[in-house]
Formats: C-alpha cells, sequence, structure tokens
C-alpha cells in the first residue's frame, strides 16, 4: 500500500494532518477509520490549532507507538528503543522541512488566527503545503516500518 498518496488524499477530503497520517496506516495498525480520526483529531493544525508539533508528525508518531512502543511502565530498554525512533523519525522529517512545528513550516503562509478551522478550499490547498507533508511523514514512516 501506498501510505504516502493516502495520507495526500485523506488530507485533501478534509480529515486533518494527524488523522490523515494515523488513518493511512489502518492496515498496519489494526485500527478502523472511526477511531483513528477520532484519536488524532485533537492534534491537527498543531494540536487544535495552536500551531505547535505539525500534526503529521503527531499522527506518525501515533503509529509509531502502537506498532513499536512499549506497555511496561518498568520496560527501560523498550522505552529507550522507541525513544530512539521517535528521534530518528522526527530528525529525519526536520532534516528535510527544516522545523517539525506547525507555524514554522506554515512560515509565509497567510493562515486565520484563532480556534476556528478554515474552509477547504481550492485556494486552501494551493497556498498551504500541508498535502505534501502528511505524504512526506508518511513516507518516512513506512520506510522505518518496512526497515524491521
Amino acid at each position: 500500500m501506498d501510505h504516502k498518496s493516502v495520507a495526500k488524499d485523506l488530507f485533501t477530503e478534509g480529515y486533518n494532518c494527524a488523522q490523515s497520517v494515523l488513518c493511512a496506516f489502518e492496515d498496519v495498525t489494526g485500527l478502523d477509520r472511526e477511531t483513528s480520526a477520532k484519536i488524532a483529531s485533537s492534534f491537527g493544525a498543531g494540536m487544535g490549532r495552536m500551531r505547535e508539533v505539525c500534526g503529521g508528525v503527531s499522527g506518525a508518531l501515533m503509529v509509531l507507538g502502537i506498532v513499536k512502543g512499549y506497555g511496561d511502565p518498568k520496560a527501560l530498554d523498550e522505552k529507550n528503543d522507541h525513544y530512539h525512533l521517535v528521534r530518528e523519525f522526527m530528525e529525519r522529517f526536520k532534516k528535510d522541512n527544516g522545523s517539525i512545528l506547525c507555524r514554522e513550516l506554515l512560515e509565509g503562509v497567510s493562515v486565520k488566527p484563532g480556534p476556528d478551522a478554515e474552509e477547504r478550499t481550492e485556494e486552501y490547498y494551493k497556498k498551504r503545503p500541508c498535502p505534501e507533508l502528511v505524504a512526506y511523514a508518511a513516507g518516512i514512516l513506512e520506510e522505518m516500518l518496512d526497515a524491521d
């Protein structure tokens, strides 16, 4: 499955950036679309339009947690291994995109301030790098998961 294309398509359907990435990996996580979308819903636009960590990054980290995460709070080795994966993902994303922060990734793009989502129009998609960023996040994640 081409998770990059799926993530991009989901974003252009109206899902937020975090939802787009998490939902694109339903075949890997075993979660259904509605559950994935609800879990990731708070993380769009840099966490509720706060423009903090990119939602595409957050969605990818959710997938990493589901697939490669640890559950035992005392499992120090597993925790360390997982944090290494998280950092690898973040460093790769940042290296090629310049940042993991939504506000920095959208620098120069006119965005409506506040918590209310903007209407998804043709102009909305033209001025934002978000479809490409969610595809990029999904691509890194796909490579990392395939490496095992």
